[in-house]
């Protein structure tokens, strides 16, 4: 199984409701595409509160390499993610991206 997750510092202007919406979208993506399953996102609550800044993230389980390859070049999942490098702080600079085989 490969754990995809996304950590994201946002823009303080993009309000919570802003971030909903493009996790509910990318949870629907996740959702119809086969060998994707298990979305996970939000605000870190943290006690330990070492997030440097990255206070939201998701995560996505796929079976397999290819069904990540699926959802990377889905056209609804692309335009998700420049939503997000759009409301993330320095764009791409503001967003980390771990792909771990579990």
């Amino acid at each position: 199984m490969i754990r995809h997750i996304v950590l994201t510092r946002f823009k303080p202007e993009t309000p919570e409701a802003k971030i909903r919406e493009i996790y509910a979208g990318l949870a629907a993506v996740a959702e119809r595409l086969p060998g994707a399953g298990g979305f996970t996102g939000g605000r870190s609550e943290s006690p330990e509160q070492i997030e440097r800044g990255y206070m939201h993230g998701f995560v996505i389980d796929f079976d397999s390499w290819e069904a990540l390859q699926t959802y990377a070049d889905d056209s609804e999942h692309k335009a998700l993610g420049a939503q997000l490098v759009a409301n993330a702080i320095g764009g791409m600079d503001g967003i980390l991206v771990l792909d771990l085989d579990v």
